[in-house]
């Protein structure tokens, strides 16, 4: 298969379908953090190719004006709310793509109000590792992910933590430049079970 992995600079995901025989490219505004096949630009100018057909594409649109930790801040500051308008429209023509099947993930927000509910949620403690993160999965022509391996949490007070939690339920990652971008990257379970479900 052809495997286009939109909004991707990690490339955890590509990796997991090239390992599985697949060719897969990822594309970001950003460079690759490894070296791999990777398309540095507008996504669209890799949809749009009239020579280029894809069979599947993953898309991980950047979340920090659709999820719902941030909408509050839509009132409070000038410009976020267009942003988020950008956001959304962003997400809809990646959903709206002429590509047969596609999976678009993002956290809780939004896009569930403006566009659609998602087809699924999944947790990565369902595909063998040690976190909670709520992940949202809007599917085109493909089948809920099936969990591969359940990480039982610790229990703090009587609440559900895992290791990328404290106590209090909050986020181990503290404040820092590059906290968005440790907190984006795809959990290496769930790209496994896409590359071994999907592909």
């Amino acid at each position: 298969m052809k495997i286009l992995v939109a909004c991707e600079y990690s490339g955890i995901v590509r990796d997991a379908f090239i390992k599985r025989g697949h060719f897969a490219m990822s594309c970001d505004l950003l460079p690759t953090d490894v070296p791999g096949p990777h398309y540095q630009g507008d996504v669209f100018e890799l949809i749009n190719q009239i020579h280029q057909e894809w069979d599947l594409m993953i898309a991980h649109p950047p979340c920090t004006y659709l999820c719902s930790s941030g909408l509050h801040w839509n009132g409070r500051v000038a410009g976020r709310q267009e942003k988020t308008d950008e956001a959304v429209e962003f997400v809809r023509r990646l959903l709206d793509a002429n590509i047969p099947r596609i999976a678009l993930e993002n956290p809780i927000g939004c896009i569930s109000r403006l566009i659609r509910k998602p087809e699924q949620i999944i947790q990565p403690h369902q595909f063998g590792d040690d976190a909670s993160k709520s992940t949202c999965l809007w599917l085109k022509n493909l089948p809920l992910l099936i969990p591969t391996k359940n990480i039982p949490p610790r229990i703090i007070d009587g609440k559900s933590r895992w290791a990328n939690q404290t106590d209090s339920g909050q986020n181990r990652l503290g404040p820092s430049d590059d906290r968005w971008k440790e907190r984006s990257k795809t959990y290496q379970g769930i790209a496994d079970a896409m590359a071994s479900q999907w592909g």
